[in-house]
């Protein structure tokens, strides 16, 4: 869903609509409000949680959800500190790596009004996926898009020029197989 999304554009100049200092910040909704969002399948989608992953770290990204199981859409957030009392109840997917953990510590910083909303507007300028580890994710031809076809096709240009990744098998990264063992092929 996510690779998806920022695939055709869909996190592109969106806000961060809140922040909770030494908690998390939480993206992903078109409208800004925290009420919006929709999945590439237009419907809320169920949770991937895996035992192994667990909100024990900052900087770790991971669906929101409304509360409750399995409401998964298109927002989500980064997480300040470490969250154990959410584990198992969301989809942690990535993390922030390197030295932009630093930009994310920022964020953390930001001052806030009411309901958690930053005062100054913080804004995702572009969501650009450097490797795609699934073959059969690529952006869909939609006349809805929320990108203009025209960017879209700059970015699929832009996707198709660049290198290739190879695969390979690292158990220390995010994976929800149940078999460790499991080969990847990419």
């Amino acid at each position: 869903n996510f690779i998806q999304l920022a695939l055709e554009g869909y996190y592109d100049q969106t806000i961060a609509h809140r922040i909770i200092k030494g908690f998390m910040v939480q993206m992903g909704d078109p409208t800004g409000t925290g009420a919006g969002g929709k999945s590439i399948w237009d419907r809320p989608f169920k949770d991937e949680i895996h035992g192994r992953i667990k909100f024990n770290h900052r900087g770790q990204v991971a669906m929101a959800n409304e509360n409750k199981p399995n409401t998964n859409q298109s927002q989500f957030f980064i997480t300040l500190d470490s969250c154990e009392w959410l584990n198992r109840k969301h989809t942690i997917f990535g993390k922030v790596t390197g030295t932009t953990i630093f930009n994310v510590i920022r964020l953390g910083e930001c001052e806030v009004g009411e309901n958690d909303v930053p005062l100054e507007q913080i804004r995702i300028t572009s969501a650009e996926v450097l490797w795609n580890p699934f073959d059969d994710i690529i952006p869909r031809n939609i006349s809805s898009a929320v990108v203009p076809n025209e960017t879209l096709n700059e970015k699929n240009r832009a996707e198709k020029a660049k290198p290739g990744r190879k695969g390979t098998k690292d158990a220390k990264l995010l994976s929800f197989g149940d078999d460790e063992s499991t080969e990847v092929h990419t």
